[in-house]
């Protein structure tokens, strides 16, 4: 494997110039620069095992000192909301023992065996800070550190959905007496028993907190809603919520939605007197706009027990108190902000063009940016059909991808 603390290398020397890489009849040299995968998460560990199953090399560089630096971050009681079955990454099914709903323990020990049984080149305690062209312009240079400098053939940027914590800018924050915190810090409810906690923000992991610290003892426990999220059921009769994303997905928008109003009201009960009315926008609608539903893992029936309590959004915070929008005064005794994440990817690419007004990559998966061919990005949507089988088919075509376009330029592992 390169060796990521050594100086860049000189790719002048070894690579076919600009004008013989376009001309067939007379093919590049063997490029011995490897394909960098920047992230050692779930899409990243995929992407290096299906590029090195096609004879390509490539380097995982992780910041951490483990893969799966993330999972190992998030709560205790969190499971999968995608079937084992369709969790699994290429190349090593998820054991049958984990159970059909994954727990985030099992997550990280598959992470850790498919990185050891793939022999994946992992480096950990490594991170890019910013990716920028060779100077020849045949490849990709990483600027990582310690100040090293590596370049590739290729990269794919991995570096996760769930990347920095997100904290909207409240008044009156920096002031707030109470004990506050990002869901990215909770771990479970012990610390609340006997308290007034106020949950903020109705994702996903928001309705699973307030269910968690409702189940582990807190004397109350509020939940703070912008905008009424789509709820729908993990699962109904045996069949996964997650079938129905992987069957709409290439249908249309309009057609879904009017498809998902009656089947929400069979399967859902109404919440609308409880502070949580169904949405106006459709559910399809919503998610393409990067709002998922709320899979229920025991919301619906907390609501309605009035074991969590809806209140309005959070407007700003005053000393000890929490001001909502409708112009109500709390007091918790603590607020947890399951409020999101960004993908914090400015630094690292921002200057090539290649990302929207929201910071996303402006394309994924293995079509590449125009003005920066051989730049690969994977994880950083969360589509209806499961993130991990997204990503395992990313992995897959990305490889593909790369083989194609770069051939024998890419470093290639011997046989």
């Amino acid at each position: 494997m390169p060796d990521p603390t050594a100086p860049a290398h000189n790719a002048s020397a070894h690579d076919a110039s600009a004008d013989d890489a376009a001309t067939p009849e007379a093919p590049p040299a063997p490029d011995r620069r490897p394909v960098y995968v920047i992230g050692g998460g779930p899409g990243g560990l995929a992407a290096a095992y299906a590029l090195r199953a096609r004879g390509i090399e490539a380097v995982v560089l992780e910041k951490a000192d483990h893969v799966g630096a993330s999972w190992r971050r998030h709560y205790d009681r969190l499971r999968l909301h995608t079937t084992r079955r369709l969790s699994s990454l290429p190349g090593l099914p998820m054991p049958r023992r984990f159970g059909r709903w994954v727990s985030r323990d099992n997550v990280v020990r598959y992470l850790e065996k498919y990185a050891e049984h793939h022999r994946l080149d992992v480096v950990t305690g490594v991170e890019v800070s910013r990716i920028e062209r060779s100077p020849d312009g045949t490849g990709w240079l990483l600027h990582a550190t310690g100040g090293r400098q590596l370049t590739g053939a290729a990269v794919v940027v991995a570096t996760g959905h769930n990347h920095t914590p997100r904290v909207p800018d409240w008044p009156g924050l920096a002031g707030y007496t109470g004990d506050f915190r990002h869901a990215r810090d909770y771990r479970d409810p012990a610390p609340y028993a006997g308290r007034d906690v106020l949950v903020v923000g109705v994702g996903n992991t928001g309705a699973e907190i307030a269910v968690d610290l409702v189940e582990g003892g807190a004397a109350r426990v509020r939940l703070a809603v912008r905008t009424a999220p789509h709820i729908v059921r993990r699962s109904t009769a045996g069949w996964a919520a997650q079938y129905n994303g992987i069957l709409i997905r290439r249908l249309p928008v309009r057609l879904v939605d009017a498809l998902a109003r009656p089947l929400a009201r069979l399967s859902v009960p109404d919440l609308s007197a409880y502070g949580l009315p169904r949405p106006a926008t459709g559910l399809y609608s919503r998610a393409r706009a990067g709002a998922i539903p709320v899979q229920d893992v025991g919301l619906i029936d907390a609501v309605r027990r009035g074991r969590v309590e809806i209140v309005a959004a959070v407007e700003s915070f005053d000393g000890d108190e929490v001001v909502l929008a409708d112009g109500d005064r709390i007091g918790p005794d603590a607020v947890i902000a399951a409020t999101g994440y960004v993908r914090a990817l400015e630094g690292l690419v921002g200057h090539l063009g290649v990302l929207d007004a929201r910071g996303r990559p402006v394309v994924h998966g293995a079509r590449t940016p125009r003005q920066a061919p051989g730049l690969f990005f994977t994880g950083f949507t969360n589509p209806l059909s499961g993130m991990l089988r997204e990503l395992a088919i990313d992995a897959e075509r990305i490889a593909k991808a790369v083989a194609r376009g770069f051939g024998e330029r890419a470093a290639r592992l011997p046989r």
